[in-house]
C-alpha cells in the first residue's frame, strides 16, 4: 500500500517533537536548579500535548529512545505513544475535567475541597481544551500509522519488557532502601514506599501528603531506571536485526549487472563482498549492495545496473529499511548516484575524493612528478623488478603463497575497508582481478598490489601490502609498473585510494587560507595520527590524479551521527560492537570457506558469463527485403557447392582488350576464340532459353549470353536464380557477335567471383545526389563512368608531374607529417598529442621548412609530392587534407620556377587529354604558349579602376576597400589591404591561367625582398578560373632577416592569431649554416585537377572530407 507523502512528513515531525522533549529534559536537569519556575512552565507545555517531559535522566532517556524509534518508523513506538502517552493521558484529563466540574458545582463542600483542592472556571476551560487537543492527536496518530511500518521480530516484547521490569525492580529496591535510611520529611511507610516507587519512575519532584524525599535519591534511582530503559531498548533494537548475506545466485546476478554496466563506478565490483546483502529492483536490472551496521542500512558506491533503473532499486531498498526500522545511508556515492538518492528523499554531504589515474595522461616527466620519478629510479637501482598479471593467470599454489604473504605482512592490524575492499584475496571467481608483484634482485617477493575490475577498461585498488624490510618507494614503483602494463592489459583507468576531506587538506595549503580552514586542517592533521587521513591524501596526490568527488547520503540530519558511527565501524576505523561482523572475523572466514567449497563450479560459471557478456555485441542491422533476398541466395550458393567468394577465378583477357582485338565484327559472327573474362553484372534479361547479361570492368562493357545447350541446365538455372545485378562473375566462352551485331561472350561456363549483398541504384537514374556520391564513392565509381574516368585522369596527371620533376633532375624526398612546430605557411593546423612524450604535435600544413633544411645540407634539386593538412572548412575549392607538390632548386629564382610550373602543367594536360588543353562545360581551352604575367598592384588597379602602387597609403586603400565592400580591420597594413583587395576582386574573376607577381612584403614572411623594390616580395601566384593553383618564391636565405620575420609571426601567434607561424628554432639554426640562393614552388595537385577537368575539388578527390553522419 502506498502511503501518502504528507503522512511520512507528519510521522517525521512526531518523532522530532518527542526528540525535542528529550533534549529539553536533558537541559532541564541542571536548569531547574537555577530557574525552576521556567522549567515548570515548559514541562507543563509538553504535558499539555501528552508528552511526559521532566528534568530527570529517566524522562530524558525514555523520550530519547521513544523518539529515536519513531524516527525509524517503528510501529511499536507509535502504538506506545498512542496508548501510553495519549490515550492514558486522555483518560486522566477527562477524569480531571469531571472532578473540576463537580467541585465547581459544589463550591461549599468542605470534604471535596479538602480532598481535591479548590477549582476555577479557567481550570475547567483549560482541561476541556486539553482533552480536545489530545483527542485530535490520537486521531492523527491513528491516521498516519501506515507511515510506521517497522515491525518487530518474535520475542521482542518479552525480552524488552523483562529487561525493563528487572531494571525498574532494582531501581525501586534501591530507592526504597535509601528512602528508609534518608526519609527527609517523609513520614510513615506508606509515604516512604510510595515516594520511592514514584521516584524510581522518574517523578522525584512529586510530594506525598505535602512531604517529599531527597532530590539526590531521585536522581540516583532515576539514572538506574534510565539505564534499565536503555538496556531494554537496546535488546529491543537488536532483536529486529536481520542478518542476511550475499548468496551465490545473487552474486552471479550482481556480476551480470557489473559486466553490463560496470564502467560507470570504480567501486562497483566491491558490491560482491560476501559480508554484504543485495536487494534488486523489481525487474532485476538494478541493485543495491548494503550491510546493516548498528541499525543503519549502509550501502556503498553507486547502485548497480542501468541508471534508468536505479530509482526502482532505491525505492525497494528504502522500503526494506522502513520495514525493519533501519536508517538508510550510502557511503562513497558518485555525484550521479547522489542525485538519484537525493531525488529519493535522502540528503547528500561531501566526504572526500577518489584518486583516479588516466593512463593516457600519466607521465613521470616534469618537475611535479620528480618525487615519484626519483622513488622509482631508486627502487630500480636496487635490482627490483615487477610483474603485472591477472589473478586467473596465476596457479592456485602461487596465488595461495601471495595470500599467505599478504596476511603475514598485515600482522595484527585490523583489515579495513567496506566500500573499497573485497576481503577475499585469491578467490577463484576473481580471475579478472590484476596483481602487481614486486621482487628484489634475488627474486624474493617484497610487495603486492591487487586491483579489482572496473568495468572492462579500468581497475580499482583492493589490497596494498609490502614487506616491512623492503626499500622505500616500493609503492610508487609498483603503481608506475601497473601504468606501464596497462597497454598490454587494455586498461585506461586506475582508481587508487580514497582521500577523506581532501579539499580541506588541499585548500589549507593555498595562500590566503582562512583561520577556520586552517583550524579544521590542524584538527584533521591531529586525527591523522590515528586514522591516516592526511597520509592517504599525500600518498595519492603525488601521482597528480584526477580527483572524483564521493559523497555520503543519509535520511535525516538527526541520524547523521549514527550513520558516521556505522560507517566508521564498517570501514574498520572504530571497533565493531559485534566482532563477528568484521571482515576478518571467524564467521566471515567461515562464509568465505562455504563459498569456496563450491568455488570451482561457481568460478567456472562466472568465467562463462564473462566470456558471454564481454564478447563484443554484433551490430543490430536492419536489412531491407532485397538485402534479405540476396543473403538467402548467398546461402543457396554455398548449399549448391559454389563458393560465393573464391580466392581466384578464370580470367585470360580484360573486356577492354577484347574490344580492342575484335572491332567491327559482322552480326551473328563466331570468332572461334575462347576466353575467360570477369566483370560486374550491370544488366540482366531473359529471352526464352537465352539469358543475357551486361558485364562491366572499369570503363569497358561486354555482353554475355548463356544457354542450356552451351553451359548446361544446372548452370543456367543457377545463373537465373542466384546471380543478381552487382555480382562479380567469371564467364568462359567463345567471342561472338549477336544477331544485332553486339560483341558478346557465348558462355560455356561461369563462376561467381564475388556476391553483391546490396542492390545497386537504378541504372538509368544513377546516383545523382552529390552528397550521396561523395559518401558512397564506391557506388559512385560503379554507376558514374565520369567519376571513374576522373580517378584515372588524376593518376595520369600525378604521374606526369612526378616524371616531369625527375626528368629535370629533381630528387623526390619525404619529410615528417607530424611536426613539433607548425610553419611553412600561414594557416591553422590540426593539433594532436603524443602520449609517450606528453608533447603537442601538429599535422603539417606545408613541408617547406624541412625541404629547405635539405637544401642547406646540399641535396640539390628536391621535391615532395604528399599530403598536407589545414584546419579549415571544406568547400568547392578547399579540403582540410590535400595533396601538393613542393620543389626547391638551388641557384634559381621565382622567374625560373614560373617557367618550370607552366611547362609541368602543360605536360600534365597533354598526358591526360593527349594535347595541351583544359576542359570546361562549354568546350576545351588551349593552354599552350605563354601565360600572362601581371603584378599584384597592376591587377588590383584594373579591378578597382584606381592606380595603385607600393606608395599608396593605407588610408586610401582602406577607403577603396569600403567602396568595394571588402571587409577590413584597423590593424591591417597597406600591403595587407592590397592583398584583401586582390583576394576579393582579382582572384575570383580570373579565368585563363595567369601569374600574379610581386606581392607586398609583409604578406610573404618566407620570401626574399624584391631586388629593385624592397617593399615587395619576389613571389607569384598562379590563378586560373577563380582558384589559386600554385605559388613560388625567390626564397629568403638571410638567416638574420628570416629570424626577425618569424619572430614577428610568433608574436602574432601569441596574441591569438591562429594562422600565424610559430618560431622554428631548428629551421633558423639550419639556415644559419648557409642556404644557396634558391627558387621554391608549391603546386596544389587537387587544384591542378580542377584546372584540367573544370570540376570542383570534391569531384577530383577519391574521398573528400564529409561531415560525419550521426549514429545511434
Amino acid at each position: 500500500m502506498v502511503v501518502p507523502q504528507w503522512k511520512h512528513r507528519a510521522a517525521v515531525w512526531v518523532g522530532r517533537i518527542v526528540v525535542a522533549a528529550s533534549v529539553w529534559s536533558f537541559i532541564a536537569i541542571p536548569l531547574h536548579l537555577f530557574a525552576p519556575a521556567y522549567v515548570k512552565r515548559v514541562d507543563q507545555a509538553f504535558d499539555f500535548f501528552g508528552i511526559p517531559a521532566g528534568h530527570t535522566f529517566f524522562s530524558a532517556v525514555y523520550l530519547a529512545v521513544v523518539g529515536s524509534a519513531l524516527l525509524r518508523g517503528k510501529r511499536a513506538a507509535l502504538l506506545w505513544v498512542l496508548w501510553v502517552f495519549q490515550a492514558l493521558w486522555l483518560i486522566a484529563q477527562t477524569a480531571a475535567v469531571a472532578f473540576t466540574s463537580v467541585r465547581l458545582a459544589n463550591p461549599n463542600d468542605a470534604e471535596l475541597l479538602s480532598d481535591l483542592g479548590p477549582a476555577t472556571v479557567k481550570d475547567l476551560e483549560l482541561g476541556i481544551v486539553q482533552v480536545i487537543v489530545v483527542a485530535a492527536i490520537i486521531v492523527l496518530l491513528w491516521t498516519i500509522r501506515g507511515a510506521f511500518p517497522a515491525r518487530l521480530a518474535p520475542g521482542t516484547r518479552r525480552l524488552a519488557v523483562s529487561a525493563l521490569l528487572l531494571g525498574l525492580f532494582i531501581s525501586a529496591a534501591v530507592s526504597i532502601t535509601l528512602t528508609q535510611i534518608f526519609p527527609k520529611s517523609l513520614t510513615g511507610q506508606r509515604e516512604k514506599i510510595g515516594w520511592a516507587v514514584i521516584a524510581a519512575l522518574g517523578q522525584s519532584r512529586s510530594r506525598m501528603g505535602g512531604h517529599e524525599g531527597h532530590g539526590w535519591i531521585g536522581l540516583s534511582v532515576g539514572a538506574i531506571s534510565a539505564a534499565s530503559l536503555v538496556i531494554a531498548f537496546a535488546i529491543f533494537l537488536r532483536s529486529v536485526r536481520r542478518v542476511r548475506y550475499l548468496t551465490q545466485s545473487e552474486e552471479f546476478d550482481v556480476r551480470r549487472l557489473l559486466l553490463l554496466h560496470g564502467e560507470r563506478d570504480s567501486l562497483g565490483y566491491f558490491a560482491t563482498r560476501r559480508d554484504k546483502a543485495v536487494i534488486f529492483s523489481p525487474a532485476k536490472d538494478a541493485a543495491i549492495a548494503y550491510r546493516v551496521v548498528n541499525g543503519v542500512s549502509l550501502a556503498s558506491g553507486d547502485p548497480l545496473g542501468d541508471p534508468a533503473a536505479w530509482p526502482g532499486a532505491i525505492k525497494v531498498w528504502l522500503a526494506e529499511a522502513r520495514t525493519y526500522g533501519w536508517s538508510p545511508a550510502v557511503l562513497s556515492a558518485s555525484e550521479e548516484a547522489a542525485h538519484a538518492y537525493v531525488d529519493a528523499g535522502l540528503r547528500a554531504l561531501s566526504m572526500g575524493d577518489e584518486a583516479i589515474i588516466d593512463v593516457a595522461d600519466f607521465t613521470l616527466e616534469g618537475r611535479t612528478m620528480r618525487p615519484v620519478r626519483q622513488a622509482v629510479t631508486r627502487v630500480q637501482r636496487t635490482g627490483y623488478h615487477a610483474e603485472v598479471v591477472r589473478h586467473g593467470d596465476l596457479s592456485p599454489e602461487i596465488l595461495s603463497e601471495y595470500v599467505h604473504l599478504a596476511e603475514q605482512w598485515r600482522g595484527a592490524q585490523t583489515e579495513r575497508g567496506f566500500s573499497m575492499a573485497l576481503g577475499r584475496l585469491g578467490d577463484p571467481a576473481d580471475a579478472r582481478c590484476v596483481m602487481v608483484i614486486a621482487r628484489d634482485a634475488e627474486g624474493t617477493v617484497r610487495g603486492l598490489l591487487s586491483f579489482a575490475p572496473w568495468g572492462v577498461r579500468g581497475v580499482s585498488l583492493d589490497l596494498m601490502r609490502r614487506d616491512p624490510e623492503s626499500v622505500n618507494g616500493l609503492m610508487e614503483f609498483m603503481v608506475t609498473s601497473l601504468v606501464d602494463a596497462c597497454g598490454d592489459l587494455g586498461l585506461h583507468r586506475i582508481s587508487l585510494n580514497f582521500a577523506m576531506f581532501r579539499e580541506i587538506f588541499s585548500d589549507a595549503e593555498r595562500v590566503g587560507a582562512g583561520p577556520v580552514l586552517r583550524l579544521t586542517n590542524a584538527l584533521l592533521t591531529a586525527a591523522s595520527r590515528f586514522w591516516q587521513l592526511e597520509s592517504l591524501y599525500q600518498s595519492n596526490e603525488k601521482y597528480l590524479p584526477r580527483w572524483s568527488p564521493r559523497l555520503i547520503c543519509y535520511s535525516r540530519g538527526a541520524s547523521l551521527a549514527q550513520v558516521l558511527l556505522a560507517a566508521g565501524t564498517a570501514e574498520g576505523f572504530l571497533p565493531a560492537p559485534r566482532p563477528w561482523t568484521r571482515v576478518d572475523s571467524v564467521e566471515t572466514a567461515e562464509r568465505h570457506a562455504i563459498m569456496a567449497a563450491d568455488g570451482g563450479a561457481f568460478a567456472t560459471a562466472v568465467r562463462a558469463q564473462e566470456e558471454e557478456l564481454l564478447r563484443p555485441a554484433l551490430p543490430d542491422r536492419k536489412l531491407t527485403e532485397q538485402e534479405l533476398i540476396r543473403r538467402t541466395k548467398l546461402d543457396e550458393l554455398v548449399a549448391a557447392g559454389i563458393d560465393p567468394y573464391p580466392v581466384s577465378v578464370p580470367r585470360t583477357e580484360t573486356l577492354e582488350r577484347i574490344r580492342e582485338l575484335h572491332p567491327n565484327l559482322p552480326a551473328d559472327h563466331h570468332t572461334g576464340v575462347t576466353v575467360s573474362v570477369t566483370g560486374r553484372v550491370t544488366r540482366m534479361r531473359n529471352h526464352g532459353g537465352l539469358a543475357f547479361a551486361q558485364l562491366q570492368d572499369g570503363l569497358s562493357q561486354l555482353q554475355a549470353m548463356l544457354t542450356a545447350d552451351a553451359c548446361g541446365e544446372v548452370a543456367l538455372d543457377h545463373w537465373r536464380r542466384l546471380v543478381d545485378i552487382g555480382d562479380h562473375v567469371s564467364v568462359t566462352g567463345e567471342i561472338v557477335t549477336s544477331r544485332r551485331g553486339e560483341l558478346s561472350i557465348a558462355a560455356t561456363s561461369w563462376l561467381m567471383a564475388a556476391k553483391c549483398l546490396h542492390p545497386l541504384p537504378d541504372k538509368r537514374k544513377g546516383l545523382t545526389d552529390p552528397e550521396a556520391r561523395v559518401r558512397q564513392r564506391h557506388l559512385d565509381l560503379v554507376m558514374n563512368p565520369d567519376s571513374l574516368r576522373m580517378m584515372q585522369h588524376r593518376s595520369t596527371a600525378v604521374r606526369a608531374l612526378r616524371n616531369g620533376f625527375e626528368a629535370r633532375g629533381f630528387i623526390e624526398v619525404e619529410t615528417p607529417m607530424l611536426q613539433a612546430v607548425h610553419g611553412g605557411a600561414n594557416a591553422r593546423p590540426f593539433a594532436t598529442h603524443i602520449n609517450a612524450y606528453d608533447t603537442e604535435l601538429f599535422l603539417r600544413i606545408a613541408p617547406e621548412l624541412f625541404l629547405k633544411r635539405l637544401s642547406v645540407g646540399g641535396l640539390g634539386k628536391v621535391f615532395e609530392l604528399n599530403r598536407n593538412f589545414r584546419n579549415e572548412g571544406a568547400d568547392a575549392t578547399h579540403n582540410p587534407e590535400f595533396t601538393s607538390v613542393e620543389a626547391y632548386q638551388p641557384y634559381a629564382d621565382y622567374h625560373v620556377m614560373r617557367e618550370l610550373t607552366r611547362e609541368l602543367l602543360i605536360e600534365a594536360a597533354t598526358a591526360v587529354f593527349g594535347k595541351p588543353v583544359v576542359q570546361r562545360p562549354d568546350g576545351e581551352i588551349d593552354i599552350s604558349g605563354d601565360w600572362p604575367v601581371i603584378t599584384v598592384h597592376e591587377a588590383v588597379s584594373r579591378a578597382t579602376g584606381t592606380p595603385l602602387s607600393a606608395d599608396t597609403p593605407a588610408e586610401q586603400l582602406r577607403e577603396l576597400c569600403a567602396a568595394h565592400g571588402v571587409h577590413t580591420t584597423f590593424e591591417l597594413t597597406a600591403g595587407e589591404l592590397v592583398l584583401e583587395l586582390y583576394d576579393e576582386l582579382v582572384e575570383p574573376t580570373t579565368t585563363l591561367p595567369t601569374f600574379y607577381t610581386d606581392f607586398p612584403l609583409e604578406t610573404s614572411p618566407l620570401t626574399r625582398s624584391h631586388r629593385t623594390e624592397p617593399r615587395l616580395a619576389e613571389r607569384w601566384d598562379l590563378v586560373a578560373f577563380g582558384a589559386e593553383i600554385g605559388t613560388a618564391y625567390s626564397e629568403l636565405i638571410d638567416p638574420v632577416e628570416q629570424r626577425r620575420r618569424l619572430t614577428d609571426q610568433s608574436l602574432k601567434a601569441a596574441a591569438g592569431d591562429l594562422e600565424a607561424m610559430s618560431l622554428d628554432e631548428d629551421f633558423l639554426t639550419a639556415l644559419e649554416y648557409a642556404m644557396p640562393p634558391t627558387g621554391g614552388l608549391g603546386i596544389g595537385v587537387d587544384r591542378v585537377m580542377m584546372l584540367l577537368t573544370g570540376q570542383n575539388i570534391r569531384a577530383t578527390l577519391a574521398f573528400p572530407f564529409v561531415r560525419p553522419t550521426p549514429r545511434d
